[in-house]
């Protein structure tokens, strides 16, 4: 069992960047795949990014790439989301998850979701 908590989430404007967090419960963290997923008012859950345990493969969804990053630190038990060059589209609430799979892609992720989620956190970015 893998409990993760988010943080870094608030209110800013069109442009600014923001750092999610994404801090795990145990060191087998180190071993699964952290992803971060988006859900916006009225609209279905969204893929955003996910990273392999070795920190070196990454899958960033076509609507944020070249804006966003994933990283992690396994020392740490710690995934992040770093966000660049806001859009009010952007909006969401972000959750972190945690799967022991890689899979092989965006779509897998986006179709099976991953095992383990933590409660999210608010992003919004006004105009």
């Amino acid at each position: 069992q893998v409990q993760l908590e988010e943080s870094g989430g608030g209110v800013v404007q069109a442009g600014a960047s923001l750092r999610l967090s994404c801090a795990a419960s145990t060191r087998a963290f180190s071993s699964y795949t952290v992803g971060w997923f988006r859900q916006a008012p009225g609209k279905e859950r969204e893929f955003v990014a996910a990273i392999k345990w070795t920190g070196i493969s990454t899958y960033i969804a076509d609507s944020v790439k070249g804006r966003f990053t994933i990283s992690r630190d396994n020392v740490k038990n710690t995934g992040y989301l770093q966000m660049n060059s806001l859009k009010p589209e952007d909006t969401a609430v972000y959750y972190c998850a945690a799967d022991p799979i890689f899979g092989s892609g965006p779509d897998y992720y986006q179709v099976r979701g991953m095992s383990y989620w933590g409660k999210g956190t608010l992003v919004t970015v006004s105009s």
